[in-house]
């Protein structure tokens, strides 16, 4: 499998809304594997197809409560029942250089279709359940710092500006 390349903020291609995928071919499974292959050599808990500018409803995350994989791969997410709340500081494989508090909620319930083409329902809770309803929210084309303050939103661009002049000139060098 492959590593693909990871979009970083603040690429406007972040902010595409994913298209449902109709049917499970070969390439649907490669893209699902390569995007496992990334997460777990960028060493994340979760990713989208939105963050490695394919605009497909996938997401991939680690899963430390199913006993079966390590992971699971989910195509057409939806949420269907949620429960609770939960503020867990999250982080972002495209905005490595943040991280912040965000309200979710602590339990919820997903549908999905998996590789196989069959629908499946799962129940997620704490960890979990933050990082499923995160990554779904790529496929809708909204980060995790979009709950954020305007103000946070802005210093968070101000920042990320200036890692990227820095990164830009030591290419250069």
């Amino acid at each position: 499998m492959s590593v693909l390349k990871i979009l970083q903020y603040p690429d406007s291609r972040l902010k595409i809304i994913a298209k449902p995928i109709n049917k499970i071919t070969k390439e649907i499974k490669k893209i699902s594997y390569d995007m496992l292959d990334t997460m777990y050599k960028k060493e994340g808990i979760g990713l989208a197809a939105t963050q490695v500018n394919i605009p497909l409803q996938i997401i991939v995350v680690r899963s430390n409560n199913n006993n079966k994989k390590p992971y699971l791969i989910l195509i057409n997410p939806e949420i269907i029942e949620k429960k609770g709340n939960i503020s867990i500081e999250e982080g972002c494989l495209s905005i490595p250089e943040y991280r912040a508090f965000i309200p979710r909620s602590k339990y919820i319930k997903v549908k999905a279709i998996n590789l196989y083409g069959n629908l499946i329902e799962i129940e997620a809770k704490s960890i979990l359940s933050v990082c499923i309803q995160h990554e779904i929210d790529h496929l809708k084309g909204k980060l995790f710092i979009d709950y954020l303050s305007l103000l946070k939103q802005e210093r968070i661009k101000k920042k990320i500006r200036k890692i990227n002049k820095k990164i830009m000139l030591k290419d250069k060098n």
